[in-house]
């Protein structure tokens, strides 16, 4: 007997749906991978990145890891972002968190959870570089937001200072790192204003990105990523 029977009928109903829809989907997909973006989100089952941005398979190559990190000695993420770079030839690499990320609120609260806590280190990290700043916002969840945010900023930073990033730039390859947030209350992302496209503007634009407070805007439907 198949296990998860529900599973495969799903898959069967999606597949018959998908033919029906675009006959030549499945054949034309199965030729060519040509992502223009690579996402690098958290493992968290709400944020479904082709759902969040409406592009259907082959259309984002993604990364999803607990809290959306980029670790240096991460071989797993960074073997994603060579491949993403220097084979398909990305132009555009989204970090993309989400408010109420439950890692980054155990990382917070300073929790007790076994092998995942040396994970959580590195939240930790940016939690003590922003110490003084999130010690002066009193609500709970606003406090767990703002440190959402400020890992996103710190995980593009992350990113742009990996070897892969910066040689990208240093042979004029066209690329564009972008720091956004997810709202699982409403759907709606949120840019943080951590957009690099050159090793130059990483700093005015991490300084910049960690002024805002807290709300970024909602990205409005016409605006398209440049």
């Amino acid at each position: 007997m198949r296990a998860l029977p529900e599973l495969f009928q799903k898959n069967a109903d999606w597949s018959r749906k998908t033919t029906e829809a675009d006959p030549a989907f499945f054949d034309r997909l199965s030729k060519q991978q040509a992502p223009k973006y690579l996402w690098i989100g958290c493992a968290d089952s709400r944020v479904p990145a082709n759902q969040v941005v409406g592009l259907d398979p082959g259309e984002l190559f993604v990364h999803r890891n607990v809290a959306n990190l980029v670790v240096h000695s991460d071989v797993n993420c960074l073997s994603v972002v060579q491949y993403a770079v220097e084979a398909l030839k990305v132009e555009h690499i989204i970090v993309c968190g989400h408010y109420g990320c439950g890692g980054v609120a155990a990382a917070l609260a300073e929790q007790k959870l076994g092998l995942i806590e040396n994970w959580l280190r590195y939240i930790q990290d940016v939690r003590n570089e922003h110490r003084q700043h999130l010690d002066s916002i009193t609500d709970p969840t606003a406090k767990v937001n703002r440190l959402c945010e400020l890992n996103v900023i710190a995980q593009v930073a992350n990113l742009c200072r990996t070897t892969i990033v910066r040689d990208a730039w240093d042979r004029a390859q066209p690329l564009a790192v972008h720091g956004w947030i997810y709202g699982l209350n409403d759907g709606r992302l949120r840019d943080l204003g951590m957009c690099v496209k050159a090793a130059c503007e990483l700093d005015e634009r991490k300084a910049s990105s960690v002024q805002l407070t807290g709300g970024a805007t909602p990205i409005p439907p016409s605006e398209t990523i440049a």
